[in-house]
């Protein structure tokens, strides 16, 4: 796991020399990926998601597509369609075939061409006038939305947002030194768009075969029973109208066996869990409404299950 611990601080770094940010958010965006799992990046306009999204795709040496979606977005525009030459139909594929699909502002299309997305995110296929079509691999959907402006908009719905696997918020630069660091490096970028001078650290392949690392990672009993608790956790909460589904408890689990591969073991420890907890499970849950219009978000009912169930020990 050593070598493929070393590959991981490359990918992060690489990424890290272009976007200013949390190195721990790029940590966790490196775990999904490594698992093939949705990202769904929800912040304000200007705090470089679509930019994260672009120099992370070319880091790793994965093809990239971007489809902005609006409200005349059709499901053919990111499927494909079908159209007659010569002697039958011809199946064009849409941008959806690709390794990473960049879906920007994925709230401003109706709920008919989101749900075009849905099979694709789960079964990584899509399917065409009752023909299946299978995506290449790797594949996962990292996309975007705007807390504000929610005018014209259309909210994900529950069944789509469980299939993001994680849902973070970049923030804004913590402090003047990074606000100023962004400033420094597009003056040495002489140019717009950075993502056009990087090159992959690794190939594509590689990137494959990390993939199937995180497979060998052993899990104990103990952490198995420690993330059901958690999730169970979810449903029983008194601010809870709706807990976490059984997929959250499989993103715990895949998130933590590729931390623990990025940290250079082969096997997860709690605090695997604890890291991703927050980011992976606080998009599933539906708070009752006396709570919800209160302000109370998701994200701390989360925070309190993690100090309310107890933490597996090990003893020697």
């Amino acid at each position: 796991m050593k070598e493929i611990s070393d590959i991981c601080v490359r990918i992060i770094n690489a990424v890290c020399d272009v976007y200013v940010g949390s190195k721990e958010l790029v940590e966790k965006m490196l775990a999904a990926a490594l698992t093939n799992g949705n990202i769904l990046f929800e912040d304000y306009p200007g705090l470089g998601k679509t930019l994260l999204a672009k120099i992370f795709a070319r880091v790793i040496g994965a093809d990239y597509r971007r489809v902005q979606f609006t409200p005349d977005l059709l499901p053919s525009d990111i499927i494909g369609v079908k159209i007659w030459r010569g002697n039958g139909f011809e199946f064009v594929k849409g941008p959806l075939f690709t390794n990473v699909l960049l879906a920007d502002e994925i709230n401003r299309s109706p709920p008919k061409t989101q749900a075009a997305l849905l099979e694709a995110m789960e079964e990584k296929q899509v399917t065409v006038e009752g023909e299946t079509y299978r995506l290449k691999l790797p594949f996962f959907v990292i996309a975007t939305q705007n807390p504000i402006e929610q005018e014209g908009t259309y909210p994900l719905p529950e069944a789509q947002m469980d299939r993001f696997m994680l849902r973070i918020s970049p923030g804004y630069p913590e402090t003047i030194e990074e606000e100023m660091e962004i400033l420094k490096r597009r003056m040495n970028w002489k140019k717009d768009d950075p993502t056009e001078d990087i090159d992959p650290v690794i190939s594509l392949s590689t990137f494959e075969k990390m993939q199937r690392a995180v497979e060998d990672v052993y899990v104990d009993r103990k952490i198995l029973e420690y993330i059901s608790e958690l999730v169970r956790e979810t449903r029983r909460h008194e601010l809870v109208e709706l807990g976490s589904s059984p997929r959250g408890g499989l993103a715990l689990l895949k998130l933590s066996r590729a931390l623990a591969v990025i940290d250079g073991r082969d096997y997860v420890i709690p605090d695997d869990v604890k890291r991703v907890a927050v980011e992976a499970l606080s998009h599933r849950i539906i708070l009752k409404f006396e709570y919800a219009v209160e302000g109370l978000r998701a994200e701390e009912v989360v925070k309190d299950i993690l100090e309310r169930v107890r933490v597996p020990k090990y003893e020697a």
